[in-house]
């Protein structure tokens, strides 16, 4: 039996969107009537058609009930505990406490800059800050929980003594629990919950919100020549396959949000592919994150225009994923990305 899939596409941003909504010529993305579609692309493993959203109707009767009930996902209001989306995307900054990541590695392990930066990052506009004690660079090898711990426990403290919403970047099941008794909000494992098992269990007692995150290989191979039978769709499947491994373990699944992995066993190609159809994604019914800060996919599309800290190719895919309604974006430079996002929302959405 063919597999088929819903992606929203033919946006509307501000007040045209409003408009839309309001005489039923378009729908909103979850729920946010600044950005709305009036067409779905119907994808499967071999064809892809575009129909617009008044044509559903026409579809055969099996294939019409899986349609709407992806635009039920699609338009739904996502919500996430003690984390508020609003018409834009939250920002998600980046403070790693390691001597070894590609961007910033070595710079925050004092405790008093790494103290410097949480504030900044929290002023600068960051409503998330994730903090974590492991590199997952590229060829990263795996640390020690003691070594990783220490890292991290004296700026989780600090954040949240700050009432920062705090994620913690971590893959091991040790990190996680040290860390709820500090009451961290949200749970980044970028191994998508592979790398240890004991995850799920202190998941299920403890109903923390977590990133459900996707990774070919582990850091250490995840580069080395990653394939896929098709990028989006095998994104897609694995998202289905583990939610329903969740809900077979009894994970609440209002806690999830969603992070195909810019990077993460992807290439440049992949990496293009999910940025240019991420919207796929919220027909899965959860909130969208992505991490695009400083990536080498920027790199490898600029050439002689590289530049150390990536700025402008990080922000210009921030602005196209915003216009595609992710919902979460991870960042390193907080306030270079919410000046863009001031006036890019202004000038689109007048807002």
């Amino acid at each position: 039996m063919i597999k088929y899939y819903t992606r929203a596409c033919n946006f509307y941003y501000g007040s045209i969107s409003e408009d839309k909504v309001k005489k039923k010529f378009s729908l909103p993305l979850n729920g946010n009537k600044l950005i709305s579609f009036d067409t779905i692309e119907l994808i499967s493993r071999k064809t892809k058609k575009k129909i617009k959203i008044k044509n559903i109707k026409k579809l055969p009767l099996k294939l019409k009930k899986k349609v709407i009930n992806d635009l039920n996902k699609i338009t739904k209001v996502k919500r996430i505990s003690k984390i508020k989306f609003k018409s834009f995307p939250l920002l998600m900054g980046i403070l790693n406490a390691t001597p070894d990541s590609f961007s910033d590695g070595g710079k925050y392990l004092k405790s008093s800059l790494a103290f410097k930066q949480i504030k900044k990052l929290h002023k600068d506009g960051a409503e998330i800050i994730d903090i974590g004690g492991e590199s997952t660079r590229p060829n990263s090898d795996t640390i020690d929980s003691v070594t990783e711990w220490n890292r991290i426990a004296s700026k989780l403290k600090y954040a949240k003594k700050n009432n920062i919403i705090v994620s913690l970047d971590t893959r091991k099941s040790f990190i996680l629990k040290k860390s709820l008794p500090l009451k961290v909000n949200l749970l980044n494992d970028v191994s998508g919950l592979k790398h240890d098992s004991k995850m799920i269990n202190i998941l299920k007692t403890s109903k923390i919100p977590f990133v459900l995150h996707h990774m070919q290989g582990t850091p250490k191979t995840m580069q080395k020549n990653p394939k896929y039978k098709n990028v989006i769709l095998d994104i897609y499947d694995f998202f289905e396959k583990k939610l329903e491994f969740l809900k077979i373990n009894k994970i609440n699944h209002k806690n999830i949000i969603l992070d195909p992995g810019i990077g993460f066993g992807k290439n440049l190609k992949h990496n293009i592919t999910i940025l240019n159809q991420i919207s796929i994604f919220h027909s899965l019914g959860f909130p969208v994150m992505l991490g695009l800060s400083k990536k080498r996919f920027i790199k490898e599309l600029s050439g002689s225009n590289d530049s150390e800290q990536r700025i402008g190719g990080t922000t210009s895919s921030c602005i196209y994923a915003i216009l595609q309604g992710v919902q979460i974006l991870r960042v390193h430079d907080v306030n270079e990305i919410k000046q863009a996002m001031k006036v890019f929302n202004k000038l689109i959405f007048n807002k």
